[in-house]
């Protein structure tokens, strides 16, 4: 018992070593699922951002957004990710914006080879769902295994409810996460 004990903390820390868990959060629910996961599967924790600041105020992000996404514009990533080859299982963590990714996901899905990789993602919404998120990231990531994904109810920006993964809820989405990982076979 203690040698298959040792083999398997063995194979857990190898498969963390290969795994990238990347996030684009605005208010910091997905930044918090990201380390919920990172705290239950390892490897290394890295957050999108742009070249370009975003808006602070919702309002101006939103329209931003908005015109991104109808003119198919990829903003410039300053997140470069050197060592992408060496990571075979990668959890992708986005927010629900107009009821799709973020362009800046996007752009990163388009900036990087996906072939022979598992691909995990995971989103975080202001209670309409993951929209199109899970089917993008599907096809974007051209020749990854991609699993099944976990959404969860964020917070409600338009009401100013910011970050709420926290707390007791955060507790309890801890709690899905871990379900959701043993479900996809992912768990430690």
């Amino acid at each position: 018992m203690v040698n298959k004990l040792i083999v398997d903390n063995e194979v857990a820390a190898k498969k963390a070593d290969r795994t990238l868990i990347i996030y684009y959060s605005r208010t910091g629910n997905t930044k918090a699922v990201a380390e919920i996961i990172q705290q239950q599967v390892g490897g290394k924790l890295i957050q999108l951002k742009t070249k370009q600041a975003r808006p602070t105020i919702y309002r101006q992000e939103v329209e931003q957004n908005v015109v991104e996404q109808e003119n198919n514009v990829l903003p410039e990533l300053a997140t470069k990710i050197t060592d992408f080859s060496k990571y075979d299982r990668i959890f992708i963590g986005a927010p629900t914006w107009n009821m799709a990714l973020p362009q800046a996901v996007v752009t990163f899905l388009d900036s990087y080879d996906f072939k022979d990789k598992t691909v995990i993602p995971f989103n975080t919404n202001g209670g309409y769902g993951a929209g199109s998120t899970f089917r993008q990231i599907k096809t974007l990531a051209k020749g990854a295994k991609v699993l099944e994904g976990y959404s969860v109810k964020g917070g409600e920006e338009i009401y100013g409810r910011n970050l709420v993964i926290k707390g007791s809820y955060k507790t309890k989405v801890s709690n899905q996460v871990k379900v959701w990982l043993r479900k996809i076979k992912q768990a430690r």
